[in-house]
Order: C-alpha cells, then structure tokens, then sequence
C-alpha cells in the first residue's frame, strides 16, 4: 500500500467546535461555511429544535442548536455566537456554536464508537485526545430527525433567545445582509444540479461557460499559495476546508492575453472531473442559465467544446474534460 494512502485513511479531517463547554466534531465533507451569528427568521410556528430560518445560497434553511437533540438547556445566544453551515447529500442546513476551534486530523486509532446506543443517533463516535473527549457529530442523523418532527411544535420562546439591544440587532441584520450578497456568486452543485444547466463567466471580457455538472462550488475570492517550480499557468495552491487544490489560470493555460489588473481578488470554480479537483482562476462570475444541449454544436475535439448564442451573446463552451486531462496538469504526489 502507498504510504501516502495509509496515511490518508489513518486520518480523518474534522471541524471542532464548542456548545455549552462540550466539544464536538463534524467530518469537513459535510462543512460548507462557518460564520458569526447573523440575523435569523423565525416565524410565528416552527418545529422544535429550529432555532431560526436563514438565506443562503438562494435557499431557505433551518437553523438547530443540538442541544435541544440531546436535551441539554441552552443558553441564551450573543452576537459572539458562531454558526456552522453543513450539508448531507440532500440539505444544507446550520448549527448554531459558542464558537468554531478549526480544522483537525483525528487518528482513526483513536476514534470509538459510542459505548451505548444513542436512541437519537446524533453522536455516532468519541475522539479522545490529550485526556479529553471530542464527540463527533452524525449530520445524517441530524438530518433524518430534522424530518421526523417536522410536525411537532414547540411552546418555548425561542425568539427571546437572542439579542434585542439595538446594537446587537443591527450588527447580525449586516451580517445577514453581507450574506445575502456573498450567495449570489457561491453555488453547491448538490443543490443547483439539473440537466442542461451552465455556469457563465468572465475571461476578460469575452464569455464562456461549463457545464454545471462538473461543478463543485464557486468562490467569490480566495487566499492562494504560490508554489515555486510550477508551470505559469498554475496560480498556486488554495486550501478548501483542510483540502489542498490546485489553482489554474484558466487565461494563461489556454493562451489567452491578460487584460486585467493582476493585483484583483478574482473568483475561483471548482471542478471535480474523472477523479481530479481544480480550481479555474477566471475574471468574472455572472449567471446559472439553462440551454438544451441539442441547440450547441459540437465544432472540436480541443480545450474549446463549441459556440454558440443565448440572449444575444456568444458563449464559448470549454471541454472540461480536455483540460482536467491534460498531461501537463499531472504533477508528483507531495
């Protein structure tokens, strides 16, 4: 067996948090975000356990506190209260923190299941580390509960809950508002997938698109690392939620003029194609649109599928699978 694979298995990566002094984990495969508090909806009736509604990424999701799941009182929340957005194969969804530690490794060798069986089946191990104890959270299960009770309503107040001084109040609506603004230009494919959808972008000011099925994630700026040695068109490596990817320059790996400011923040798209997860490096993110496929047609077997029009502008398609293979993206393993 490669050493390095060992490894991998050997270690899991786990985002740590803390909720009334107890800490807990969640596998970074279900992470998304975390953020400070912002400003939640709760309507005059909503199940228990749901804390709040909140916008994000065009949806609208449910917001918990897992203490109310294991029937711990929860205290009252602050604007220093951190919120923690994951998702499962068909929901996003957010849980609320005292606040969120970071990224972890956790030693399988070290993990053990639950010694009882957890009748609500939201803690499924227990990680023990320098004599203490992480209790890692199970968001499938959490997801399943979040469906059995969607019937079952609560008399508790949880709107006093929350913060009601003018300052507080105002510094959670910007944060909702910031938000708001900042989901426009990230997607989740789990969420947006559907047959004959394309995301558009910006190579300076000519237009182009991918199918949205390669699509992991956009977004909006990101820290990238420059990696000396390295052909020009790969702009470095970024970290996503404890995972390494590899930046290319979409401009410079398809020979295209730079025509703008080096010095911008400028967006990233993740794509996963045949295995391989890269970031395309691009100028502008614009729109989600839909096109039946029988209308573009096929003009090469290069990095550039075909042309084609939709609202009156001319879109280039760029085969993704042509770029994700090419030879020179093959690099050592570190």
């Amino acid at each position: 067996m490669n050493s390095n694979n060992y490894i991998e298995q050997k270690k899991k990566s786990y985002l740590c948090f803390v909720t009334g002094g107890v800490k807990y984990a969640v596998n970074t495969d279900n992470v998304l975000e975390a953020m400070k508090l912002p400003a939640l909806d709760y309507p005059q009736k909503l199940p228990n356990t749901i804390i709040g509604l909140l916008k994000y990424n065009n949806f609208v999701i449910n917001v918990i506190d897992i203490r109310y799941y294991l029937d711990i009182e929860a205290a009252p929340y602050t604007i220093d209260n951190e919120l923690l957005i994951v998702k499962t194969d068909e929901v996003i969804f957010g849980i609320i923190t005292d606040k969120v530690l970071g990224l972890s490794s956790f030693d399988s060798s070290n993990i053990d299941p639950m010694p009882f069986i957890d009748k609500k089946l939201i803690i499924d191990s227990l990680y023990k580390h320098n004599d203490e104890t992480i209790f890692t959270i199970n968001v499938y299960s959490l997801e399943n509960l979040l469906k059995q009770q969607e019937s079952e309503f609560s008399d508790f107040n949880i709107p006093a809950m929350f913060p009601k001084d003018e300052k507080s109040v105002s510094i959670m609506k910007e944060r909702a508002a910031i938000l708001a603004e900042k989901s426009a230009v990230r997607f989740e494919l789990s969420e947006l997938h559907s047959q004959n959808q394309y995301i558009s972008f910006n190579l300076n000011n000519d237009y182009y698109c991918i199918p949205l099925d390669y699509v992991k994630e956009v977004l909006k700026d990101s820290t990238i690392t420059n990696v000396p040695g390295t052909p020009n068109f790969i702009a470095g490596i970024m970290n996503l939620r404890g995972e390494y990817i590899t930046v290319i320059d979409l401009k410079k790996f398809l020979e295209i003029q730079d025509k703008t400011s080096s010095n911008e923040k400028k967006p990233v798209i993740i794509v996963k194609c045949n295995d391989l997860k890269l970031a395309f490096l691009i100028d502008k993110i614009n729109e989600l649109f839909e096109f039946q496929e029988s209308k573009i047609n096929e003009t090469s077997d290069n990095y550039y599928a075909s042309e084609f029009f939709y609202k009156k502008v001319l879109y280039t398609l760029l085969n993704v699978e042509k770029i994700s293979s090419d030879k020179r993206l093959v690099v050592s393993e570190i």
